[in-house]
């Protein structure tokens, strides 16, 4: 008998899951396995909303498996330990896992061929699974990837995707008895964020087909439009890969028009961010570009921002979203973040771990650079741009239908004065903006030696 070890990280699904469907095909039968790792806990980055997202999303791969007749083992410790303790129960000749490109990722990768040097069982790394295009697949000449988007675009754009593999139609276990530890539930949870959406591939595949059949259409002419939420909300699916990137840009391509087209290179972002931290595991926390940068470190400052309570009601709103729904429209998290990083001037770090406590698609390649391009040290080519909330809130909310819906205190003012509260009047149980931001510009201008 013929077994190999699937080891589930970023891809908890079953349609268009190479490392499953390479799995099944070379072997008779399939130990599904997912392992709850401690150094996740050590490390803090078990928050919450992932946590209870997470056990959304392994009990329904649970569930898919079950159907096909197989099951979800879940073990608890190091990974490579548990692993290497599965493989000698089983006789596995083969562990399957999706290649990662966190520091964290590469060094599971090389734990577990040190656990696996001395048996007779091969590890197989799985690229395009957890992106679109693998990391590497495309690079500038002489470079080992791209620090500019526009370019990697148009060579990714190139290269194609591969096409999408079906689900499973069975998954045998191999004989015996494999034990488990119970499925963890969103209920143990603490702390979670009260709106939080649910996990899972059922859940990310009704998501995708409601998406392409509806909002998708308009998504050129709708993204940034706060109140009108025109966003497919599926970030949290694809960080927890129970949605295929690979088989979101093949559909988005076959629906066309400006809004798949839109659509599609936002996906291709994703793997923009994905291709640097692969090339810059330090780009986590250190900065990409730096610019001598001395921020600044004002704690009431740093609390109203997370708080909600800066006096900049768009600012605000993305804010308490975030800490409502686990999630943040893409246009409040440039706002939010230039707001921290340009206006405060505060260290994008604060901001990253903020974020990372909460948001529920949060993950080292898209939250931490998305922040080092809003602070300038990343890979924006225009590092020194200052995006003032209150143009933006106008813009990007006319009517003030988002400011109105998350900060109740405005609820009475009319139109887009709900941006500039304190020319409205003084009764309103809403602070005063903590900074000036014709002062703060300066200061942040002359930081950075444009003065």
């Amino acid at each position: 008998m013929n077994v190999a070890v699937v080891l589930f990280t970023s891809d908890l699904r079953l349609h268009d899951n190479p490392v499953l469907c390479s799995a099944l095909r070379d072997a008779d039968r399939v130990v599904p396995l997912f392992v709850r790792d401690d150094a996740v806990h050590r490390a803090g980055f078990d928050a919450p909303n992932r946590l209870a997202f997470l056990a959304d999303c392994l009990a329904d791969l649970d569930a898919g498996l079950r159907k096909r007749g197989g099951r979800l083992i879940i073990r608890t410790g190091p990974v490579a330990k548990e692993v290497r303790r599965l493989v000698e129960e089983t006789g596995a000749g083969a562990v399957h896992l999706a290649a990662g490109v966190s520091g964290y990722a590469q060094r599971r990768e090389e734990q577990l061929r040190t656990a696996l040097a001395d048996s007779d069982c091969e590890l197989r790394l799985h690229d395009a699974v957890v992106t679109a295009l693998a990391p590497g697949r495309v690079v500038p000449t002489g470079k080992d990837h791209f620090a500019v988007f526009t370019p990697y675009f148009r060579r990714w754009e190139a290269a194609g995707v591969r096409g999408t593999l079906t689900a499973p139609r069975a998954v045998r276990l191999p004989d015996g008895d494999l034990s488990s530890d119970p499925l963890p539930s969103r209920d143990g949870v603490g702390d979670v964020s009260p709106a939080l959406a649910d996990g899972g591939e059922q859940a990310g595949r009704k998501l995708v087909t409601s998406w392409l059949s509806g909002d998708l259409a308009d998504y050129a002419d709708g993204h940034d439009d706060l109140a009108g939420d025109a966003t497919s909300r599926l970030s949290p699916h694809l960080h927890f890969g129970t949605v295929s990137a690979a088989e979101l840009v093949g559909r988005a391509r076959e629906k066309g028009g400006p809004g798949g087209e839109a659509f599609v290179r936002q996906l291709a972002w994703r793997d923009f961010h994905h291709q640097v931290l692969a090339a810059r595991h330090d780009a986590s926390w250190s900065d990409y570009r730096p610019r001598q940068d001395r921020w600044r470190s004002d704690e009431d400052e740093i609390t109203a921002w997370k708080t909600g309570r800066t006096g900049y009601p768009v600012v605000d709103a993305a804010m308490r979203q975030l800490a409502h729904e686990g999630w943040m429209h893409n246009r409040g998290r440039l706002l939010a973040a230039s707001f921290l990083t340009k206006t405060l001037y505060v260290d994008w770090r604060v901001g990253a771990r903020h974020f990372l406590e909460l948001l529920v698609d949060g993950d080292l390649a898209n939250n931490q650079l998305n922040w080092q391009w809003a602070a300038g040290t990343g890979t924006d080519t225009r590092p020194n741009r200052v995006l003032n909330p209150v143009t933006q809130g106008k813009r990007y909310d006319p009517h003030g239908d988002y400011v109105r819906r998350w900060v109740p205190e405005l609820a009475e003012v009319k139109g887009s004065a709900v941006h500039e509260p304190w020319k409205v009047k003084d009764a309103l149980d809403y602070p005063d903006p903590v900074v000036d931001l014709g002062e703060a510009r300066a200061r942040f201008e002359k930081a950075r030696g444009l003065d």
